[in-house]
């Protein structure tokens, strides 16, 4: 099994395909892998701490203090150091804008700019904000970098609209990390 034993650092976009996270986080438990969950503040309009932590069996992180009255903080360096690999499903535009563009403000950001492992991103967006120039655009800087952009299949979006732009399916995320692992 490639993923035994494999650390995985999963990170949750706000974007309505979040709801497949849950099944994610129980597909690679599944597979062998240990899981962090890393949820921005978006995302947690989708899908909840409470889901993913008891799915993952570990807290989720969602920002960068643990507790700011003992002074405790979730180090993104350690983060970064810990994970095989660094999955962000969904990467909403957003968020793919703002790794891109190296920007800091999230505990996502900080992990993925800290981050020495392999990183895939699942993009999950309408599809006219998948094929816009300026995505299309940070998707090729991402690459660019060495990330791995999992292509989205076309299909029935949120919108009711028909085309690119859906997160891959869960099974088929963790089937790219076991074909890359092996």
């Amino acid at each position: 099994m490639p993923l035994q034993g494999r650390k995985i650092l999963l990170g949750v976009c706000g974007s309505i395909a979040a709801y497949k996270s849950a099944m994610l986080v129980r597909l690679l438990i599944k597979a062998g892998a240990e899981v962090q969950v890393i949820l921005t503040a978006s995302a947690s309009a989708f899908v909840t701490p409470l889901t993913l932590g008891t799915l993952s069996r570990k807290p989720v992180l969602t920002g960068f203090l643990k507790d700011e009255a003992a002074g405790e903080w979730h180090n993104h360096v350690h983060l970064g150091l810990w994970a095989d690999a660094l999955v962000v499903a969904p990467a909403s535009a957003n968020t793919v804008a703002q790794l891109a563009n190296g920007h800091c403000a999230s505990l996502l950001e900080a992990v993925y700019l800290s981050a020495r492992c392999p990183v895939f991103l699942a993009p999950a967006m309408d599809l006219d904000m998948y094929a816009h120039p300026a995505v299309t655009q940070n998707f090729a800087r991402l690459r660019s970098f060495g990330n791995h952009v999992l292509e989205s299949p076309a299909g029935e979006l949120a919108s009711g609209l028909s085309g690119p732009g859906r997160m891959l399916e869960p099974e088929a995320i963790v089937a790219e990390l076991e074909r890359f692992f092996k």
